[in-house]
């Protein structure tokens, strides 16, 4: 007597990208093969491709032009049928007051004022940092010691709709920021990011698609006091969100400063570069098969794993 076989789920998963880069920006590129091996399906989509609303499952990995779109992405985010990281995610993380909360939590996150439309400029006394809240890439951030120079950028910001989020500028930056890069919430690996902004009255490089600022990065080995602000930043974001931080499919936390007084400056849930290229070729293997473990754990949770359609 044969054993029938059970009917294999095959769930369609598709790496959102842009579009202008509709397959991202090249650091992703095994992420297919990789998911490949573990006889997952996926293929590259913009974010916006109508097709996206067939998938089953939708990583968001290269939508770097959601911020001039924002409410049309944050709507398509909760039209898909699964989205990692989720929509909640998504829309808590894609404004970075969201660095309130993390510094109401007890995260040593990087002193940040935040000036809507309308409120008063209070800028902070010396060289500052202002960039729009809702921003991605860099785009829109500037340097300033001149303080005129800030309120004309923060009044630019305004007339646009946009609050304005002001920081001091922190020379350790120019040291390079450290980018911590968490897996299904789990520690990975990380890499340094070069410094971005040029002095006052100038605007960084940005690459051929105008999306994001170009950066020189270089491989990591960070200290464990700043692996503790990565794990502290994660852990109050899932508590924020009430999930657990294993739903966090990936996570990079960007922190400045060496072990002796490292500071959150970013936290990026919504579409991180998460420094593959950065790895050398056996570590990067298996921290994408981590990534893809990750993707297969995310199909059980929603219901779509190999035999989630089996007939009876």
């Amino acid at each position: 007597m044969k054993l029938a076989r059970p009917d294999v789920f095959h769930p369609r998963i598709v790496l959102a990208g842009c579009q202008a880069l509709p397959q991202g920006d090249g650091d992703d590129g095994e992420l297919v093969a990789a998911l490949r091996r573990r006889g997952l399906h996926a293929h590259w989509l913009s974010w916006d491709d109508p097709d996206t609303l067939k998938a089953d499952l939708v990583i968001l990995r290269a939508t770097w032009d959601y911020i001039e779109r924002l409410d049309e992405f944050l709507e398509w985010t909760t039209s898909v049928r699964n989205l990692v990281n989720a929509p909640a995610v998504v829309s808590w993380n894609s404004d970075k007051a969201y660095l309130a909360d993390l510094a109401e939590a007890g995260v040593p996150v990087v002193p940040s004022t935040f000036i809507a439309p309308g409120d008063r400029m209070n800028l902070p006394e010396g060289e500052i940092v202002v960039k729009p809240a809702v921003g991605a890439g860099s785009v829109g951030a500037q340097r300033f010691h001149d303080s005129q120079a800030a309120r004309r950028h923060v009044a630019s910001l305004h007339d646009d709709g946009r609050t304005a989020l002001v920081q001091p500028y922190d020379r350790r930056v120019e040291d390079g920021e450290t980018a911590l890069v968490f897996l299904s919430g789990r520690q990975s690996h990380a890499f340094t990011k070069g410094p971005i902004l040029p002095s006052q009255g100038s605007q960084p490089a940005f690459d051929d698609s105008g999306t994001y600022a170009e950066e020189s990065l270089t491989p990591a080995e960070p200290d464990f006091e700043l692996w503790d602000v990565g794990h502290a930043a994660l852990s109050a974001a899932a508590a924020h969100l009430g999930i657990d931080a294993a739903e966090l499919l990936y996570a990079r936390v960007d922190v400045i400063g060496g072990p002796d007084d490292p500071q959150l400056l970013e936290l990026e849930l919504v579409e991180p570069s998460l420094g593959w290229r950065q790895l050398d070729a056996a570590t990067r293997s298996s921290r994408q098969r981590d990534f893809a473990v990750g993707v297969e754990d995310t199909l059980e949770r929603l219901g779509l794993g190999p035999l989630s359609h089996r007939r009876p």
